[in-house]
């Protein structure tokens, strides 16, 4: 198992290949379809997003609502699919990863490998036990859309599959570029 921390180098993505187990730390940014609309329009538009996006993850997350005594509800991935339309402008904007299940569209994997980019597999139907692995949660933009919102955690040893690497190697894929 590799251990990598964010935010991501392209040195560090370089070594991962499709099928690796990887414990990531280090900060996260989720972000769901709306706030992925959000962020492609303002890069569209030649504004700055909410966050840079230069060696960063983003989860597809919308967490829960925090229990009393934790530091964030469930926490599990939603259906990357949902967000291809707009992982191509993220990546070229500086993206470097993205964790989510299931599987890509060939644009994505193909803009993963033209920007040195990397997707990452979370164990799904695992929220209650991913959120243990989260040290700390705020909202850092869009926070009108509730779970939606786009929260920065810190996470540390979070366990995650390498789903496609920056060669373009897709586990659905039977690992061909």
């Amino acid at each position: 198992m590799k251990t990598i921390t964010t935010p991501l180098t392209r040195n560090a993505i370089s070594g991962l290949k499709a099928g690796d187990t990887v414990l990531l730390s280090g900060a996260v940014y989720t972000a769901r379809d709306q706030a992925h609309a959000r962020i492609a329009r303002a890069i569209r538009s030649r504004k700055k997003p909410p966050f840079d996006l230069r060696g960063q993850v983003i989860y597809f997350c919308g967490p829960t609502k925090t229990p009393p005594g934790c530091v964030i509800g469930s926490c599990g991935p939603t259906t990357s699919r949902r967000m291809d339309s707009f992982s191509p402008v993220l990546l070229r904007a500086g993206l470097s990863a993205m964790i989510g299940k299931g599987d890509r569209s060939p644009e994505v994997i193909g803009a993963i490998k033209k920007y040195h980019g990397v997707y990452f597999l979370a164990y799904a139907g695992c929220g209650a036990l991913i959120s243990q692995y989260v040290r700390s949660c705020r909202v850092v933009a869009y926070p009108a859309l509730g779970p939606e919102a786009i929260y920065r955690l810190e996470v540390e040893d979070l366990p995650l599959i390498v789903g496609a690497d920056s060669a373009g190697r897709n586990i659905y894929a039977g690992m061909k570029p």
